[in-house]
This record gives structure tokens, sequence and C-alpha cells, in this order.
């Protein structure tokens, strides 16, 4: 007998239309600009290159993410935080992912080595401020700490797949963020660190019971639209054994009501299948990038000789 016969059709899930996002992007930004002029009222300037800096490092990431047909991609900014690109497929290449992570902070690296070459050749004080910007925010971003780009892809190197392992990894990630922010006196990166650790216990939630799925032989590496009625309806009871909070809420309103409810929760449980297609000899290629983004700007900047130019203004 047919899987239908036992168990109701899933909800359809409410997903966003496409539309064109210029328009939140540059609203975004401007949120962006009058909350940092809060913080940094006297340094219009500083902020101005800021939003250049991440806007150029962002543009990579979504350039890349649209030539890999990414659906719904937007590039959104973050009051005091940064900016981030969001997007999503039924199935990702570890491939692209990888180029769709170097995006972003590759060409940065490269734009803030030229920059700060050029105005200490040129004794352009204003070359060498954006180079240092760019290359700072780019490297930082390079580090191996979740949710960083460095982060994104020592998981997808190691294994996207291996919960326990991005478990820990966040955790840690959250505790070196409040530290670093502690020991620079930084009060954003203190309150960035802590917003991580609540982002840590959905991850562990999630963990749990994807833990629970896995012992159930029930597939959860799957994207809603290929999800079956049986794996949504087990699925379904699993979180509701998870979020007391959400069962009664489920108990007292009819299923109309509820049912997008429940299908957003279903699908925040699935894991989207990764193609593991990278070759090695394309990942050891990735990885030397990943170095020399750390390497040839010191390079640079060690035979620039920057202390003794700034010395002699």
């Amino acid at each position: 007998m047919e899987e239908f016969d036992f168990y109701p059709n899933k909800p359809e899930l409410a997903e966003p239309k496409p539309q064109k996002n210029g328009g939140r992007t540059i609203f975004s930004i401007v949120l962006f600009v009058l909350s940092m002029l809060l913080v940094f009222s006297d340094e219009f300037s500083f902020i101005f290159f800021l939003v250049i800096v991440l806007l150029i490092h962002e543009l990579g990431h979504f350039s890349m993410m649209k030539l890999f047909k990414y659906e719904n991609v937007r590039l959104l900014f973050v009051p005091l935080m940064g900016a981030f690109v969001q997007g999503k497929k039924d199935l990702y290449k570890q491939s692209e992912s990888i180029l769709v992570i170097l995006a972003g902070p590759i060409p940065g690296v490269l734009i803030g080595t030229l920059l700060l070459y050029f105005g200490v050749d040129l004794h352009q004080n204003v070359l060498i401020e954006i180079g240092g910007l760019f290359l700072f925010l780019n490297m930082i971003n390079l580090l191996p700490i979740d949710p960083l780009d460095g982060g994104h892809i020592l998981k997808i190197f190691i294994n996207k797949n291996q919960e326990l392992f991005q478990l820990i990894f966040s955790f840690i990630s959250s505790l070196v963020l409040i530290g670093i922010g502690i020991l620079i006196n930084n009060w954003i990166i203190i309150i960035f660190g802590f917003l991580m650790g609540i982002r840590v216990r959905t991850i562990q939630k999630n963990y749990q019971i994807h833990k629970e799925l896995k012992e159930e032989n029930i597939n959860f590496t799957t994207s809603y639209k290929l999800l079956s009625n049986k794996d949504f309806s087990k699925i379904k009871q699993v979180i509701l054994s998870y979020s007391p909070s959400l069962r009664m809420y489920v108990d007292q309103l009819s299923s109309e009501e509820t049912d997008p409810i429940i299908a957003g929760q279903v699908n925040n449980v699935l894991v989207t299948p990764i193609d593991r297609d990278a070759s090695l000899f394309f990942k050891i290629v990735a990885i030397i990038l990943w170095l020399a983004a750390f390497i040839v700007p010191i390079i640079v900047i060690a035979n620039l000789d920057l202390k003794a130019y700034l010395n002699g203004l």
C-alpha cells in the first residue's frame, strides 16, 4: 500500500517570493550608517570606508551565488555588526561552496594589499587607511572561527555533516570572540560572542533532534520539497517532543493556523545535501589561497617598512 494511505500530505512550505532586493540592501546600509554614527559620531570618513569594504566583500559572495544559481540571494547590512549574503540551493556542491566563501575575503585582501602598496609609494594617507581597513577586516574574516568565512571553510573541509564537531567548534568560537572582545575592550565583539552562544544552543537542540532521527532511520538530509510525507510526520513528532510550548500551541489551534509554523520548523531541521565533488587538487589550491591571504600581505607590509613611513609624516 502506498505511503499516502497512511500519512497525510505534508503542508506547503511558505517560501519567500523571488524579488529585487536592491531597495532592502540600500535601506539596510542606511540603518547601518546611522547606527555607526551613534557610536562613532566624529568618524564619518571611517564609516564611509567601512561600508565600501563590507560592500565589496559581500558582493564577492553575492556574485558567486548568482553565478552558481542560488535562489533568493540577498545582501543585507546589520546595524553595528556588519553585512551578510544569504541564498540557498536544493543541493550544494563542495567546490561551489568553497568558491562562494573565498570570493568574499580573497579580493578584499588583494585590493587592500595593492592600496597599501600604492599608498606608501605615492604618499597617500587615504589609500593607506582604506588599504589597512580592507586587509584587517578580510584577514580577520579568514580566521577559522565560526561564523567567519574561515570557519565555514574549515567545516566544509572537515565534514559539514559532523554535527558534534560543529557544536564544539561553534561553542569554542563563541568563547574566543568573547575573549577577544574583552581583551581589546570592544563591547560589539563581546555582544556578538554572546549571540553566538545563543546560536550554539540552537545547534545543540538540532544535534539532539538529528541524533534521535538517525536512531529511527528517518531521512533528514534532503530538501523540504523531496521530503516524504512519512518522514515529515515523524520529524514533526520529534520536534514537538523537544518543544513542549510548541506542542501546546499546536494542540490549541487549528491545523490551518499551525501548519505553516510546523512546516517551517521541520524545514529548519533538514540538512541540505552537499555533493563532495572537490578534488584533492582543488582543495590544495583552496588551502594555498587561504594561507596566501595571510602570508602575502605580511610580506608586502614588511618590505614597505610602513613604520618608517609613518614616522616620517
